[in-house]
């Protein structure tokens, strides 16, 4: 990295710029939930959520999550 584009982000502070530090536990927690929620969207039913309730959406929801673990 460029010493100037060091500066300039010291500079900005928390106004913008990149994280001042990358935790790779939380960045692979936050990864698995992305892939977790993607994988669920393959599912045309909960991706469209036709359901009234958030009960039964809740439970279409459930049926997905266990039939792509299978």
């Amino acid at each position: 990295e460029r010493a100037d584009q060091q500066a300039n982000r010291r500079r900005r502070g928390s106004r913008g710029g990149r994280p001042p530090a990358f935790d790779k536990q939380l960045y692979k927690r936050r990864n698995v939930v992305e892939r977790c929620f993607n994988r669920l969207k393959q599912c045309r039913s909960v991706a469209t959520r036709y359901d009234k309730t958030a009960t039964s959406y809740r439970a279409t929801v459930t049926i997905a999550a266990l039939l792509q673990w299978l």
